[in-house]
């Protein structure tokens, strides 16, 4: 059975649709910043997430949305690791990964009870974290973006678009390289999962093609995540307009409904409850493959 290992003994199967559900311990995220930024709101949440069929948290101290002001190792660890640590210390043992470029975050969240990190660098941002992430022995997401979210726009808002050739080659280029930087730092092949960065630096045609051929990035090895929940280029490549996040919950389960079929396997979403339902009863309908 395909699992993605966390640790010795935490693992989430992959051999079906797996739904992490989106916790940000910021004020400043796009959909939905300063929502569950206490302790008691986001224990809160991960109680109803895990109601609603949630696999796994993903809890972040620091805004990705393009734009967002950088936060520093401190005030990450202020933000996450008391969530953490309540979630732990109420019996509750769904998998957690911490959303950080920062090795030092990284280290206190996972000593205080998480299993994975999800760096939207790619661990090169600190040259610290993939040694964290190997003595650890923990799952970790690793994401293609082209720039630092402080200096990057929304897909639909470029004046002029990402330059790539061709944006899939030049993901897997980037990811094989990552991915093969963690095995040779000690990260287990088994503990790597894949994320193609929708929505960081790319245009909305350049996700789209990333959604579409998202084989070839499955073709490294590793399960593939979608991020796609209520970003910019959803509203635009679905409903055709400009929109907010909360507008984008239909399209955006539409979308990795699609996702799913072109082989996306583990989804971070902000809305469990509809990916849950529509991500298995799709599965369902294609028979468990």
């Amino acid at each position: 059975m395909p699992v993605w290992k966390l640790s010795n003994t935490r693992a989430i199967e992959v051999d079906r649709p797996c739904v992490v559900c989106i916790l940000n311990a910021t004020p400043d995220s796009f959909a939905d910043g300063g929502e569950y930024n206490t302790v008691p709101l986001a224990v809160e949440r991960a109680r109803e997430a895990i109601d609603q069929g949630a696999d796994m948290l993903d809890i972040g101290g620091e805004s990705t949305r393009p734009g967002a002001s950088r936060v520093d190792d401190g005030e990450q660890i202020r933000r996450v690791v008391p969530i953490i640590e309540a979630i732990r210390k109420r019996g509750i043992e769904i998998p957690i990964s911490v959303d950080t470029t920062r090795s030092v975050v990284a280290r206190a969240a996972l000593g205080a009870g998480a299993d994975a990190i999800n760096d939207v660098s790619a661990m090169t941002e600190d040259p610290e974290m993939l040694g964290v992430a190997a003595g650890v022995g923990c799952g970790v997401v690793l994401m293609h973006r082209l720039l630092s979210s402080d200096l990057d726009s929304y897909s639909d808002r470029y004046d002029e678009d990402p330059v790539y050739g061709d944006v899939v080659d030049e993901v897997c280029r980037v990811l094989r390289l990552q991915r093969d930087a963690a095995i040779e730092a000690g990260v287990l092949m088994d503990r790597v999962v894949l994320d193609p960065g929708l929505g960081f630096g790319k245009s909305v045609e350049d996700n789209m093609a990333l959604i579409s051929r998202t084989g070839e990035i499955g073709d490294l090895g590793c399960p593939v995540m979608s991020g796609l929940s209520r970003k910019s280029f959803v509203g635009r490549a679905v409903l055709g307009r400009d929109s907010e996040p909360s507008e984008r919950v239909d399209a955006t389960v539409g979308l990795s409904l699609a996702h799913l079929g072109a082989g996306a396997r583990i989804f971070r979403v902000h809305d469990v409850s509809e990916h849950r339902l529509a991500l298995d009863r799709a599965w369902a309908d294609r028979g468990g493959r």
